[in-house]
């Protein structure tokens, strides 16, 4: 039964809540944009400029398993708007960087405190009916999706006009803005939980070892989640390198595409609802796959190549996000005095999966080009789609 708090969340609530997750989350997704300019200010080669993005992402499994546990022990408003204003600090010390170790560094701690979307999340599930968890996580990962997408076009049209500090200072604005705005409407809400710090950690360590359920929502979404990561960090070094010759603005016009993702996954939480997670894992995993191989003829070039990395992209970028849904959907349903902690699990392999891609990105191409990126997502969708298999049978 909804007490009057919980049935308090509104839909221009969510829809708020869905662009502060976008604004965190594209913390994490202009670097990708910018690899390019910030190895030819900082004179250090592309492959290694990419240690930016990977350090952002490993930071942010490391912000999930520090400090979301902590939206199921302190109120989420003071919470959310103190992570948004260290984060904000955080992005203009790193326009004022001064070499690639210090970048790596701030943009390691950006990612820890970038973590509103996971905090988020949870919060908005338990105050709503069960009915409308798929719809409002789908929602809110549609506002992640546009933090994803506008991050890395604006990002990189940005950089290319001011080089690459200015999209710190415009990311750091906005979120120093959502921090304030959301400091003085965000729901009240009392702690789930009354364990010390140390004994959260503990507690998800517990979950992922007693929860079968959780750790197959985990291994699927680190899977995805690691070709989709592959994917945008090698098609920076694609599109900037001989093959096409663009320059860095070109990632983010090639995200503007996938711009369709925004609105299929409110229709995969839908379909989760209808149907249930399973199905609509089945038929993500199935999508990377076909992604892996139409992105492959993204390395031919020209007018051909450009098709493919459009239509594999949005395959991939649909198939992550439907996932997604399908993923924390099934969590959520678990154990629901200890959401939080739940998230942390999952977000923290999902995004140790998209470090692990990154990484994983770089050396590929380097070694074997754009066909060894399109190999690398044929092999992490693969392994997730054989686990779901097996499963089944």
């Amino acid at each position: 039964m909804l007490t009057r708090k919980q049935a308090a969340l509104s839909r221009p609530m969510v829809l708020l809540l869905a662009v502060a997750c976008g604004v965190a989350v594209g913390n994490l997704y202009f670097p990708q944009a910018v690899t390019p300019l910030v190895a030819a200010g900082l004179g250090v080669p592309a492959d290694t400029a990419a240690l930016v993005v990977t350090a952002a992402q490993f930071g942010y499994a490391a912000g999930i398993f520090l400090l979301v546990p902590l939206g199921d022990r302190v109120p989420h408003r003071p919470l959310i708007a103190t992570l948004l204003g260290v984060t904000g600090a955080g992005l203009l010390a790193a326009s004022a960087a001064p070499g690639l170790g210090a970048l790596a560094g701030l943009s390691m701690l950006i990612g820890v405190t970038t973590v509103v979307a996971p905090l988020v999340a949870p919060m908005a599930v338990g105050l709503v009916p069960e009915e409308r968890r798929g719809a409002v996580t789908g929602t809110l990962l549609a506002g992640s999706i546009g933090g994803m997408l506008l991050s890395r076009a604006v990002g990189g049209a940005l950089g290319e006009w001011l080089g690459w500090r200015a999209p710190y200072v415009l990311a750091a604005a906005a979120s120093l803005t959502v921090a304030a705005v959301l400091a003085r409407t965000l729901p009240t809400t009392g702690p789930a939980a009354r364990q010390p710090y140390p004994q959260l950690l503990a507690a998800t360590l517990r979950l992922l070892r007693d929860e079968p359920e959780l750790r197959r929502s985990c291994l699927y979404q680190a899977t995805v989640f690691g070709a989709f990561t592959a994917v945008w960090t090698g098609a920076a070094l694609l599109l900037t390198g001989p093959a096409y010759g663009f320059g860095a603005q070109a990632v983010g016009v090639l995200a503007l595409v996938n711009v369709a993702t925004m609105l299929a996954t409110p229709a995969a939480g839908r379909r989760v609802d209808r149907r249930g997670p399973d199905a609509v894992n089945l038929v993500c995993f199935l999508a990377v796959v076909l992604s892996a191989a139409v992105l492959a003829v993204g390395g031919l070039g020209g007018a051909v190549g450009l098709a493919a990395l459009a239509l594999g992209t949005l395959l991939l970028d649909v198939a992550m996000q439907s996932g997604m849904v399908a993923n924390q959907v099934r969590i959520w349903a678990l154990r629901p005095e200890a959401r939080s902690r739940l998230n942390t699990a999952y977000m923290v392999c999902a995004f140790l999966g998209g470090g692990f891609g990154s990484w994983a990105a770089t050396r590929a191409y380097t070694h074997l080009g754009w066909p060894g990126v399109s190999a690398l997502v044929a092999v992490l969708a693969g392994l997730g789609l054989a686990r779901h298999l097996l499963r089944r049978t």
